[in-house]
């Protein structure tokens, strides 16, 4: 029986934990932390005497495919959620909501409506589905992404367009009012701070919508995201995966095929056939002994977050009747005020440049599905924000994060207390480079074909020139959003190799 190692227990590593040791190999997995989980783990608060457990890292679920999520046996164990009920978007100044209807032809006369719309929205919808489809087959096939399969697949003007062209292009193509342009391109910064002219750009926005778990949209989990890996654990173990935890590994020798870490004060040496890396891409240069290169990660990571506890439910003043939407709050007016702020922030010349602020409703959503906690919980998820400061340092910016909500909710005075985190959190906790937490921003230099480490057209998650190292971060395609899909693709590559 083949040995396979696995460094890093997060999402991705537990995936391909699971495809792994059902297909017949023997699997162990190194964590250096006590827990399993990566960033899909759980933190926890006493407010006024009260315990109340919320989301560290990762918050939402839903780009996580479902065929994943059924093989691996989650389905049978996660209870989950998405609400049916429109997004709702608000621009600076305005007190009513601009509803993002699911189904196309409700959206287009909201859209002329409220933002004057002249554009082909059905088409937009119609051409970024046939984009989606294409790359959810990727990821069950577990195809190596490449310039001539697109084609093929998609035809030039489709690829060109959605897939190796700039966002501005493609917003540009369908779109006429600013306002849709800014709502339909913000993921294009989800990443990092990517400039909306890069080359490969466009393919960020159908790639946020190919997880399949809640039909292409974000949910909720009971409980809370960490139940994801929570339970994948569990699962893995009954299968007769071997996890270390709280490892701190000293060396890989590739020539010798052994992997060195210390364990409760012990050395343990362990000999592996294959090495799969589930961590940030910069880890295994530094533990690979024979590494020639110096990995460089140019790209910045601006994401940060606030959890905002509340006494009593959430009521807001504008379409309380949808408490589980999900709500956008934008800054700016147009696409050149959306570029700027999101570029500012990437020269770091300042704390926080305003742009746009995405509300999870996880209170709500958690008793919608009978989970009934002692705080509501909205979490504030935001962009632009400096690298280079932890939240202990941004209070200020904490506030007007906060601020910036407030005047929406009609109970404002329910909050009680509030969780911040920065980019440079984020890289102290979960050791994103730089603290962006996809690891690297999808921008022409990294995406789509080009998301790779590997030396090795024909094994595209293999880790630079090493034959039997391979590599299913967040860094890999398609990126850490899509929960568990790189380790799923390096899994299915790494049999078909073997066999």
């Amino acid at each position: 029986m083949k040995k396979i190692i696995i460094v890093g227990s997060g999402v991705n590593g537990l995936v391909a934990a699971n495809y792994l040791v059902k297909a017949g190999y023997d699997v162990t997995i190194i964590e250096k932390k006590q827990i399993t989980g990566g960033a899909c783990i759980k933190d926890s608060e006493i407010i006024e005497g009260k315990n109340i457990d919320f989301a560290y890292g990762a918050t939402v679920l839903g780009m996580m495919p479902e065929f994943i999520f059924n093989e691996t046996g989650l389905s049978k164990e996660i209870v989950g959620f998405y609400p049916k009920s429109p997004k709702l978007v608000y621009f600076k100044d305005e007190e009513d909501s601009t509803k993002i209807f699911q189904d196309s032809s409700e959206l287009e006369k909201e859209l002329k409506n409220k933002w004057g719309e002249k554009g082909r929205i059905n088409d937009f919808r119609n051409d970024e589905n046939k984009v989606v489809r294409f790359i959810q087959k990727l990821y069950k096939d577990a195809i190596t992404p490449t310039v001539e399969i697109a084609y093929k697949e998609l035809g030039k003007e489709l690829s060109d367009l959605w897939i190796f062209g700039t966002a501005k292009d493609l917003l540009d193509h369908y779109f006429t009012s600013e306002k849709s342009k800014l709502y339909m391109g913000m993921t294009v910064i989800e990443s990092g701070p990517a400039s909306i002219y890069d080359p490969g750009t466009a393919f960020t926005i159908p790639l946020m919508d190919s997880g399949s778990v809640y039909n292409g949209y974000w949910g909720f989990v009971k409980k809370g995201i960490w139940k994801i890996t929570e339970i994948l654990t569990n699962i893995n173990f009954a299968l007769g995966v071997k996890i270390y935890l709280n490892s701190c590994i000293t060396e890989v020798d590739t020539s010798s095929k052994t992997i060195s870490f210390i364990k409760d004060d012990k050395d343990v040496r362990l000999n592996y056939d294959h090495l799969i890396f589930a961590t940030d891409p910069v880890t295994p240069s530094k533990l690979i002994k024979d590494f020639k290169d110096d990995i460089v990660l140019d790209e910045i990571g601006t994401s940060g977050k606030v959890t905002a506890f509340f006494r009593n439910p959430v009521k807001w003043k504008d379409s309380n009747n949808y408490p589980d939407s999900f709500r956008f709050i934008f800054s700016n007016n147009s696409l050149n005020q959306f570029e700027d702020a999101s570029q500012n922030a990437l020269k770091n010349s300042g704390d926080y440049f305003a742009g746009f602020i995405q509300i999870y409703p996880d209170g709500s959503a958690q008793r919608t599905m009978n989970n009934n906690e002692n705080y509501d919980k909205l979490i504030l998820f935001t962009k632009n924000l400096s690298y280079d400061k932890k939240a202990d340092d941004l209070g200020k910016i904490r506030d007007e994060i906060v601020d910036t909500v407030l005047p929406y909710i009609e109970n404002a005075n329910d909050l009680v207390h509030s969780k911040f985190l920065t980019p440079k959190d984020l890289n102290e906790t979960f050791s994103f480079p730089k603290g962006n937490i996809d690891h690297i921003t999808l921008t022409g230099k990294q995406n789509y074909n080009n998301r790779t480490f590997s030396d090795n057209p024909n094994n595209f998650y293999s880790y630079y020139y090493f034959p039997d190292v391979y590599y299913c971060g967040a860094g890999s395609f398609p990126c850490g959003s899509v929960a568990g899909t790189a380790g799923y693709m390096c899994s299915k590559q790494l049999v078909r190799n073997d066999h």
